[in-house]
C-alpha cells in the first residue's frame, strides 16, 4: 500500500497513476435513521478497499436526523431559516444585502453558515452535522465492518472568494489524507516549498461533485486510485491531523482575510481611535516623511473657526537639538526657581527624554489667522479658547492617522511651557502659539485598540 506521508514528503501526485470517480446510483431519499452503509453496499457492492467514498453532508444530517421543521409558506420558510443561520453563527465574516458568510460552531466559514433549504422536504430545512469527522468515522467502521477498507470524505457546497461558481469541500473526514504538506521539499528546477499545502480533501470533493451534481438526486460517490488507509480495526482514522477535515480550516490568527470589506471597514473606523496610544519607547528604523506628510494632511481636516485653517505642523530636523536643548534649559531653570534641588531636578528631566529618542519630531501651532477681534476681555478669552480647540483637535486627528498608519506617537506638552524658546529656534511667527511636540517613530510592538475608557463619571445627563 503506498504511504501518503512519504507521498507528501516526497512530493509525487497523489494518484499518478490516475483516478475513477464513479456515482453510486439507486440510493432512496434518506430519512432519520436509515442505515445508509447499508444502502451505499447494497447499491454498491463493487466497493473494494483503498476506494474513498464521498458523501454530500444532506444525506448525513438526514440519517442523523439533523432536520428542522420548517412553516411551508416560502416566506415564512425564508425568514426561518434566516433565524437559524443567525442562532448557528460563531462570527460575521463578510454581508453583502440580506447575504452573510459566518463561522458557524464547526468552525467553517461559509454562506447561511451551511444551513441549506435545497434537497430536502418544503417543510423542512436541514443543519450540518453536529460533528463531521465523527460521522465519516463512523461511516468508515460500518464498512470495515462490513471488510472493506475505505476512506470517507463528507463534502458541502461552499462558494469561492474571488471566483464566481461553486464547488464541493471537504467537511468532515476519516481515513483518507486531506491536506499533504510539501514543505521543505524541492522541486523539479531545485527550489525548495516554503508555504505548499495541498488540499486533497477539497480536491476530492469537487471531482466526485462531477458525478454526483447537485440536482440528480446521487448523494454518494466513489474515488478510486488514491489507495486510502482506511478505519483501522479499533475504528481509528489514523493518528494523523491530516486525516480528518478540521485540517483544512485555516486558524483565525493565520486567515489574511478575516472580515469582508464593508465588515473590515466598519471595524477599522470603530477602532480608528482606539488604536492611538501614548508610545514611549521606539524602534531605531527611520519614518517615511511621505506617510508624516499624508497624516498632517489628514489631521488639517478637523475642524476650525470661521473656515479658516490656523493649525500649522513644523518637521523638526536641522533645529531639532537646538530645541530640545533650549526647552530642557528653560525646564531646568523653572524647577530651580521653584526651589528644587539639583538631583532632584535631574530624576525629573531623565522622565522627559521620549522625545529625544523619536526618530520624528512635529511640533503644532495654532497661528492667529483668521481670529476676530472683540472690545472686551471675555469674548476675546473665548477666542482664543475656540481656536486652541480646534488645534488640539488637529493634533488629536495626526495622532489617529499615526497610528492607522502603524506609526506610534507621543504627546508631549514640553512646548507650550516655553513658547518664546520655541518660536525663536524654529523662527515662526509670534503670534504662533505651540501645543505641545509630537514624537514619531515605528512601535515595538503591533498596535491594537484599547478598549473604551468607562463612561461612570464623565457622561453627564442634565
Amino acid at each position: 500500500m503506498t504511504d501518503p506521508e512519504a507521498e507528501a514528503s516526497n512530493g509525487l501526485a497523489a494518484a499518478p497513476h490516475g483516478l475513477q470517480v464513479l456515482p453510486v446510483l439507486g440510493l432512496p431519499d434518506f430519512r432519520p435513521g436509515d442505515d445508509l452503509p447499508g444502502a451505499i453496499l447494497a447499491a454498491a457492492p463493487w466497493i473494494v478497499d483503498g476506494d474513498v467514498l464521498v458523501v454530500t453532508s444532506k444525506a448525513i444530517s438526514k440519517v442523523e436526523g439533523r432536520l428542522v421543521p420548517a412553516p411551508s409558506d416560502p416566506n415564512a420558510r425564508e425568514n426561518f431559516r434566516r433565524e437559524l443561520v443567525d442562532a448557528h453563527t460563531v462570527r460575521l465574516v463578510a454581508q453583502i444585502g440580506r447575504t452573510k458568510i459566518v463561522e458557524n460552531s464547526l468552525g467553517l466559514i461559509a454562506a447561511a453558515a451551511g444551513i441549506d433549504a435545497s434537497n430536502v422536504r418544503l417543510d423542512e430545512i436541514a443543519l450540518l452535522p453536529e460533528d463531521p469527522d465523527a460521522s465519516a468515522a463512523r461511516l468508515g467502521a460500518a464498512f470495515l465492518t462490513a471488510g472493506r477498507r475505505v476512506g470517507v470524505l463528507i463534502t458541502d457546497t461552499q462558494g469561492r472568494a474571488w471566483r464566481n461558481g461553486v464547488t464541493d469541500v471537504a467537511i468532515g473526514a476519516a481515513g483518507v489524507q486531506v491536506l499533504e504538506d510539501h514543505r521543505g521539499g524541492v522541486d523539479a528546477f531545485g527550489n525548495e516549498l516554503v508555504v505548499t499545502q495541498v488540499g486533497l480533501g477539497d480536491e476530492i470533493a469537487a471531482a466526485s461533485d462531477l458525478v454526483k451534481g447537485k440536482l440528480a438526486g446521487v448523494p454518494v460517490a466513489v474515488v478510486r486510485g488514491l489507495d486510502a488507509p482506511g478505519i483501522d480495526a479499533h475504528g481509528l482514522a489514523g493518528d494523523s491531523a491530516a486525516d480528518t477535515a478540521r485540517a483544512l480550516i485555516r486558524p483565525y490568527a493565520e486567515d489574511l482575510f478575516r472580515l469582508g470589506t464593508d465588515l473590515a471597514i466598519e471595524q477599522g473606523r470603530r477602532e480608528a481611535v482606539l488604536l492611538r496610544r501614548t508610545i514611549r519607547s521606539f524602534t531605531r528604523a527611520p519614518v517615511d516623511e511621505r506617510i508624516v506628510e499624508r497624516c498632517v494632511g489628514v489631521a488639517l481636516t478637523a475642524p476650525a473657526p470661521h473656515s479658516t485653517r490656523p493649525v500649522r505642523f513644523v518637521l523638526v530636523r536641522e533645529h531639532r537639538q537646538a530645541l530640545l536643548q533650549s526647552m530642557l534649559a528653560e525646564w531646568e531653570a523653572d524647577l530651580a526657581g521653584d526651589g528644587w534641588t539639583e538631583d532632584r531636578i535631574a530624576r525629573r528631566t531623565a522622565r522627559g527624554q521620549i522625545l529625544h529618542h523619536a526618530p520624528e519630531i512635529v511640533v503644532p501651532f495654532i497661528t492667529g489667522n483668521g481670529r476676530h477681534t472683540y472690545p472686551d476681555e471675555r469674548r476675546q478669552d473665548a477666542e482664543r479658547t475656540m481656536f486652541t480647540v480646534a488645534g488640539g483637535a488637529a493634533v488629536q486627528a495626526l495622532l489617529v492617522a499615526l497610528a492607522a498608519e502603524g506609526l506610534a506617537s507621543a504627546w508631549i506638552s514640553s512646548t507650550i511651557f516655553a513658547p518664546k524658546v520655541v518660536r525663536a529656534v524654529l523662527d515662526v511667527p509670534p503670534d504662533w502659539e505651540p501645543l505641545g511636540a509630537i514624537g514619531i517613530g515605528h512601535p515595538h510592538d503591533v498596535l491594537v485598540p484599547r478598549a473604551p475608557a468607562p463612561t461612570t463619571d464623565a457622561f453627564v445627563r442634565r
